[in-house]
């Protein structure tokens, strides 16, 4: 692999801040990286932030097809070339946003369903996997390298201080497992935080049996509700994030069995689900009164 550092200088490049463009430098890593999305010679592969190539490579060693997303035209025009002296042609190069990304046609173009790997801009994270989650029935795995905090938060239960509305909404959705975590000093330029890869599988059923998109949809709100003031106790927050007047929602969440007073932070993804429900119900017998 050839370092970034070399690339970047042959097309007059410089890694963007604003991007959060870092580079992985060691081809052992990415190696390990790629063979822990554990990919079959079947797969197509979607990969977010396909940057120089570095995962790139090794990805196309391992799957039928890479779709290899990347937003920057100046180190897109460079992985043009670094996939050229290679000799790689299994590998599709896509000049896209990631947050943009049209993930049905991405799904179209492939046949099929997709496994997602990347190393992911620290800035683009949460809304790219909240994206995703939208998009889960196009996709049967991803392989993400984050910023070791957002791992945290991924996997986090209820009582700690990284458990929010991405925890609840991912662990619905998805089994989730951290990997291997990758230094500052493994990137060009150096981070200023430590990376780990998270694998992401959807499950078959999610861990709360939706009625329809619409139950679903609300159940979203809910959850998004209840952490926008997290420092508030759960009847307040979901009062002012939903609009609602606070004794409607105090009394659909004793109905769940759940004190008002709490924080969204204490409730587990039952609780969250109970709550949306009790306040489904709640909403529609004032209605109707």
């Amino acid at each position: 692999m050839i370092h970034p550092r070399t690339i970047l200088k042959a097309y007059d490049l410089r890694a963007g801040k604003r991007r959060g463009q870092n580079f992985l430098t060691q081809p052992a890593t990415a190696e390990a990286i790629a063979a822990s999305a554990g990919l079959s010679p079947d797969d197509i592969v979607a990969e977010i932030g396909a940057g120089l190539g570095a995962l790139t490579l090794p990805l196309s060693r391992r799957a039928k097809r890479v779709l290899a997303v990347e937003v920057d035209r100046g180190v897109y025009r460079a992985l043009l070339e670094v996939l050229a002296s290679e000799g790689v042609d299994n590998v599709q190069p896509i000049l896209a946003d990631a947050l943009a990304l049209d993930w049905p046609a991405l799904a179209a173009e492939a046949g099929g369903s997709l496994k997602v790997v990347g190393n992911l801009p620290y800035a683009i994270s949460s809304p790219l996997l909240f994206g995703m989650l939208r998009q889960r029935a196009l996709w049967t795995g991803a392989t993400l390298m984050l910023q070791q905090e957002l791992t945290r938060r991924l996997a986090s239960g209820p009582g700690s201080k990284d458990y929010g509305r991405l925890s609840v909404l991912m662990q619905t959705w998805c089994e989730i497992s951290a990997g291997l975590e990758v230094g500052q000093d493994q990137f060009f330029p150096r981070p200023g935080v430590v990376s780990q890869v998270v694998h992401l599988t959807p499950l078959a059923q999610p861990r709360v049996l939706f009625t329809d998109a619409e139950a679903e949809a609300w159940f979203s709100r809910v959850v998004k509700a209840a952490f926008g003031q997290r420092r508030k106790t759960l009847a307040n927050s979901l009062a002012g994030g939903l609009g609602l007047e606070r004794p409607l929602v105090a009394g659909a969440l004793e109905r769940a069995g759940i004190d008002p007073q709490r924080r969204a932070e204490t409730l587990e993804v039952g609780e969250f689900a109970a709550a949306a429900d009790s306040l489904a119900e709640a909403m529609a017998q004032g209605k109707g009164n």
